[in-house]
């Protein structure tokens, strides 16, 4: 029999995201009240560094170059979402900076450019595809290459759209960005051939680091706004016209995404691969490069706009899987039904 509870559990287990969530408040919460201060600021941007250098070197080591290779082939398809992630996205995020300078504070005006300057996301990217019965080998190439690139170009497009916020482009910022993004990602695509498949069999391990480094970072951050005094500036309203503001940019690009689509006479699963890969940004990816490329002290406000969307990304394109998923079997079934009419 099921029971209430089951059912509950079981509804919660098909939500993406949410024990993620849970797990991002208490971190929140916990930098709330005991925020690192002295030699607990100094460990935890230790921590900080060592937890990005994981987390990149396990993308080095789980990302197989044939697959990039192989999906570079459809590139249209590519081109479409390259221009998504690196072209509408910024243009969107230009307008919104314009729009909202005077009505929220600086580091989040910030944070909401600096969120459309960001790769697309691997994971969900390609999982949302495979629910929605769409092009998967494409989607891989694309949300990797998306990253790969991302790597450089966002902190390119950073230090040209938001130079007052970082100071410019500066031989610093490179060389952070080499040591803990680049080197570790290098040295796991090197090792590949021998822990890519004890990697496979223990997803659990690659779980740990992805959201465990986020919430690291998160931490360090948040910690750093408290003892910098700077949440005082947000209220329940702001949080509210950020989370708006999210859900409308995501709209946009997924509305535009699939007009562009169907314009160009893509077959559905291409479509989707479009849809889920060009309209997504990468908080794993995301966090870390704030750390690098921004003041310690005003990060917090800065990724608060990117941790809203990555959760409004989750749950909208949940749903639009399962919709583009229902699509499918019923084309399926559609054959069927016709010759069971004859």
């Amino acid at each position: 029999m099921t029971t209430p509870f089951r059912s509950a559990a079981a509804l919660i287990a098909r939500i993406p995201g949410d024990r993620f969530l849970i797990l991002l408040i208490a971190t929140v919460a916990l930098a709330a009240w005991f925020p690192a201060e002295g030699f607990g600021a100094v460990l935890a941007e230790k921590a900080v560094v060592a937890a990005v250098a994981a987390l990149f070197f396990l993308y080095g080591a789980r990302l197989a170059p044939e697959a990039i290779w192989n999906g570079l082939s459809n590139w249209r398809l590519q081109a479409l979402v390259f221009a998504s992630t690196y072209v509408l996205f910024p243009l969107i995020g230009i307008a919104v900076a314009l729009a909202v300078r005077d009505h929220l504070p600086q580091d989040v005006v910030t944070g909401l450019l600096f969120l459309c300057l960001l790769p697309s996301t691997v994971q969900s990217s390609i999982a949302f595809t495979s629910i929605a019965r769409g092009n998967v080998p494409a989607a891989l190439c694309s949300a990797s290459l998306s990253n790969m690139l991302g790597v450089v170009l966002t902190p390119i497009l950073v230090s040209q759209l938001l130079p007052a916020a970082t100071g410019g482009f500066s031989l610093k910022a490179l060389e952070d960005i080499a040591l803990q993004i680049l080197l570790p990602f290098v040295a796991g695509q090197v090792v590949r051939p021998w822990i890519a498949d004890r990697l496979k069999r223990h997803p659990v391990l690659t779980s740990v680091v992805d959201r465990g480094s986020v919430l690291v970072v998160v931490y360090a951050a948040f910690s750093a706004g408290m003892v910098a005094g700077i949440w005082h500036q947000m209220s329940v309203a702001g949080l509210a016209a950020i989370l708006g503001i999210s859900l409308a940019v995501l709209a946009l690009v997924i509305l535009a995404t699939t007009l562009a689509s169907r314009a160009l006479s893509f077959p559905i699963e291409d479509e989707i691969a479009v849809v889920f890969c060009g309209s997504k940004k990468s908080m794993a990816g995301g966090i870390p490069m704030a750390t690098i490329l921004f003041p310690g002290h005003a990060v917090g406000l800065i990724v608060l706009p990117l941790m809203l969307f990555h959760q409004a990304q989750l749950f909208v394109c949940a749903t639009m899987a399962r919709r583009y998923a229902r699509r499918g079997e019923a084309r399926q079934a559609l054959p069927v039904s016709v010759s069971q009419l004859r």
